[in-house]
Order: structure tokens, then sequence, then C-alpha cells
């Protein structure tokens, strides 16, 4: 059975949706076509996003080509990282399956904002009650 060029993971979280290919390469990450600074400039910790890599011991060996659509910066960062994982895990099962269910990183975080009900203010928050 042949090697494939890239391996691919979709990972979701909140209303943002990452689709990563992981090419072999030098470590490089590219999301929308701009470098992560770029995308994402301060706002979230590139050691967060990187943790896959780290938890596998496959810092530096793979470049990630990432499209996000959707949510917002935290939103789409935990959908990148969600799809790295998922990515790592298509190109070597058995040995990344253990390290990466440990560290959290297969699982998608099911919370999302909870709908507006009709009669409140927002999902919860009700007006402001007055006895007289």
């Amino acid at each position: 059975m042949t090697t494939p060029s890239f391996y691919s993971g979709t990972g979701r979280r909140k209303t943002a949706v990452a689709r990563v290919r992981l090419l072999p390469g030098e470590g490089q990450i590219v999301v929308n076509g701009r470098s992560l600074t770029e995308h994402f400039g301060n706002a979230i910790n590139e050691a967060d996003l990187r943790l896959p890599f780290r938890v596998t011991g496959n810092e530096g060996r793979y470049n990630a080509m990432i499209k996000v659509e959707g949510g917002g910066v935290t939103g789409q960062a935990g959908a990148i990282r969600h799809g790295i994982a998922r990515a790592l895990l298509e190109a070597d099962p058995e040995a990344f399956r253990l390290p990466l269910r440990q560290a959290g990183l297969l699982t998608r975080d099911p919370r999302m904002k909870e709908r507006k009900k009709y009669g409140l203010k927002r999902a919860r928050k009700a007006p402001q009650y007055t006895k007289r």
C-alpha cells in the first residue's frame, strides 16, 4: 500500500469548522493562505495550536494547510487543534490514538451557544421583575 501525499482531518468547535491537511515538511502552519500570526495576531497562544504535534512527538515533521470558516478566534483555534489531532490519527492510528486521547484532543467540545427563548432577552436572562 502506498503512503498518501497528505493526511486530512476535520475539526469543529462552537460554529467553526477547520479542514486540515498535513503534508511532510518542516512545521509551518498556513491558515486561509496566511501565517498563524497574520490570521490570529496575538489573540491566541500558538503553543495551544501545536499541542497535538508536541503530544505525539511530531514537531517540525509536518506542514499544515488549513482552511477555517465560521465562529470567532477561540472557536477557530479549537477547531484547528481538533483537526490537526484527527489528521495525525489518520497518519498513524496505533501510535497516536492513546497520547491524543489522554491529552483530550480527539473529543469534540460539544458546548454551543444556547438559542434565545421568546419572552427573554437572551437564552436565560429574563426582563426585570416589577412588583408594582
